[in-house]
């Protein structure tokens, strides 16, 4: 029997064979064409184009009329970047000016835009280099071997089997769930690449970041995938097997319960009322809010408005896009974050290019301070869609009170100028801002004091806090929500929070973990925002859960004085081994 370990991203145990997809590197060669042959070779270029669109929308024409929003919008995403004018036009401007064979030119323009996110500190909008790079991968491999594609193409049953891939593209996802495999298992990943947010949502275990698995693993290997814990067995013996099986089917009975979770209040055992938010990035996830019921939106992205244009939208382009959120949830509040976007991540805004480390550069509020008027832009917007509902305004990456001063200087000269203008807006509309600096966690009191709610940002707070990139395979398992350092900036900003009587949230990925529900109940966190698809899991630790004695284990984590004890307590409080909860399974 054979063990090996990776990250898990997707609870649930699956049992199956293996399948195994071992696709070669591809090597893009670079030659010149013939002055009288560049015309052929546009053509070869875009007879590519149009295979790998035909190829995209049959999947996405086949995909299930009950499947979830997001099977259906990442293809939609890998379908606009295919129309994207640096993937399917400067390819061929580059085919007759340069003389550059297709496959080059399509490998020039695509690093080129890749390049734009990889300089992003956003994980979320750093993630999207991997759409850009498959779309590229499937329409360069049929420009190579288009007489090969078909031999490519996995068997139409598929019917209980776990992938095992170097690295699955959203649609290969979407077709192979649909030919009736049972789990993933990717040598490459992570918590927010498109594997684990497909899984996730397609409710099906994954494992990612399991290094060398097309390597260890045949096809046909019998194999048991722990999506919870990230453990993957290879040909385990029947003691195994049977636990295994044991514990699927006791995950199976509770995601029945989670189910019917749906209609009910998080409100703990002994009476405490929590809010469960969501996040979202785009208007069109709106869809997996409502089948959760989540309380509203904790955190709607902007970025995605600004990405990928040679210049900003306008007031009434943005204007649209927040007015078709907040509409589409009446009643609830919608937390809009300003653009958390940098200088060098933006080709319309004249700003040198200098920092070493974008990260720690000109970005978010920093540029949005510097950029007056494009910051007025998305300011005008918000404001004059807080008329339409339950708007709050929210701001990234504060790390002093004088930006603090400063924004709210600029909100009331937008104000009045909109006032002037006629356009009707929320004079008292609440202005919070993130914590997710860890200057901004210390003096978290002196934020209090002249915000109206804040929300951590776990994500960056934790990768500030410990000097590391989560998605640097080198260096992400020194990633760490339970380092004594990460949870006493928590603690510091629940309590200055309480202790001024303003709203606290939490909008980062610790929000959505079930392994840490608890010990954020304890600290005395009330309001989660998270990816929909892990809403009704914590619903239902809430519900089990009796605050009062979370708040006693809280504090007695918060004395361990090393990594080690405080890993116990908190499996303790989670109920793990032997006596753990029903929740904490899934």
């Amino acid at each position: 029997m054979l063990a090996l370990h990776g990250k898990g991203v997707s609870s649930g145990i699956a049992i199956g064979r293996a399948f195994v997809i071992k696709r070669e590197r591809i090597s893009v060669p670079e030659y010149a064409v013939p002055k009288e042959l560049v015309e052929e070779e546009v053509a070869r270029f875009l007879a590519a184009v149009a295979s790998t669109r035909a190829e995209l929308s049959e999947i996405r024409n086949h995909i299930p009329a009950d499947a979830p929003l997001e099977a259906a919008s990442f293809i939609d995403t890998h379908l606009l970047i295919l129309s994207d004018t640096m993937v399917s036009e400067a390819p061929i401007d580059d085919i007759r000016e340069q003389q550059w064979n297709a496959e080059f030119a399509l490998k020039t323009q695509s690093d080129r835009l890749i390049a734009v996110f990889e300089a992003m500190e956003d994980p979320y909008l750093r993630n999207k280099k991997i759409d850009v790079a498959q779309v590229v991968e499937r329409v360069l491999r049929n420009l190579l071997n288009p007489d090969e594609r078909e031999n490519e193409r996995a068997p139409a049953d598929l019917c209980g089997r776990v992938v095992v891939a170097n690295d699955l593209a959203p649609a290969d996802a979407v077709a192979l769930k649909n030919k009736g495999i049972i789990a993933f298992i990717t040598n490459l990943g992570g918590p927010i690449s498109h594997t684990a947010i497909l899984s996730r949502s397609l409710g099906i275990p994954a494992i990612v970041a399991v290094h060398g698995a097309t390597q260890y693993i045949d096809n046909d290997d019998e194999l048991i995938v722990d999506g919870k814990r990230g453990v993957l067995f290879v040909d385990a013996d029947d003691i195994v097997i049977a636990e295994y099986e044991r514990r699927a089917e006791k995950i199976a009975r509770l995601q029945r319960e989670l189910d019917a979770l749906r209609t009910s209040e998080a409100v703990s055992r002994d009476g405490v009322s929590v809010q469960l938010m969501a996040n979202i990035e785009l208007p069109e996830d709106l869809a997996a809010v409502h089948q959760v019921l989540a309380n509203g939106i904790g955190l709607y992205r902007t970025e995605f408005l600004f990405m990928n244009r040679g210049a900003p939208p306008n007031e009434e382009e943005q204007l649209a896009a927040y007015i078709r959120v907040i509409k589409d949830l009446p009643g609830r509040p919608v937390t809009i974050r300003t653009l958390d976007l940098g200088a060098d991540k933006r080709i319309d805004i004249e700003i040198p290019i200098t920092a070493v480390n974008p990260a720690l550069g000109l970005r978010a509020v920093r540029l949005c301070l510097q950029d007056v008027a494009l910051f007025k832009t998305q300011l005008r917007a918000i404001l004059r869609a807080s008329a339409f509902g339950q708007v709050r305004l929210m701001i990234p990456m504060l790390s002093s009170l004088d930006e603090v001063s400063r924004v709210r200087d600029i909100v009331a000269e937008v104000q009045a100028d909109l006032r002037q203008d006629g356009h009707g807006f929320d004079p008292d509309i609440p202005i919070g801002g993130m914590i997710e600096v860890p200057a901004a966690a210390v003096s978290a009191d002196l934020f209090a004091a002249h915000l109206d709610f804040l929300s951590i940002g776990t994500n960056d707070l934790i990768q500030y806090t410990l000097a590391i990139d989560r998605v640097d395979d080198t260096v992400n398992y020194l990633y760490d929500p339970l380092h004594p350092s990460v949870l006493r900036l928590i603690a510091k900003t629940i309590q200055a929070a309480a202790e001024q009587g303003i709203p606290v949230a939490m909008c980062g990925e610790m929000a959505g973990d079930s392994r840490y529900t608890r010990l954020l109940l304890g600290l005395g966190l009330r309001e989660f925002s998270m990816h929909p698809a892990a809403l009704l899991e914590i619903k239902k630790i809430v519900r089990d859960s009796a605050i009062g004695e979370l708040r006693r284990q809280a504090a007695e984590i918060m004395r361990a004085r090393d990594s080690r004890t405080l890993q116990a307590l908190v499996e303790r409080m989670n109920g793990d081994g032997e006596a753990e909860t029903e929740a904490g399974e899934i």
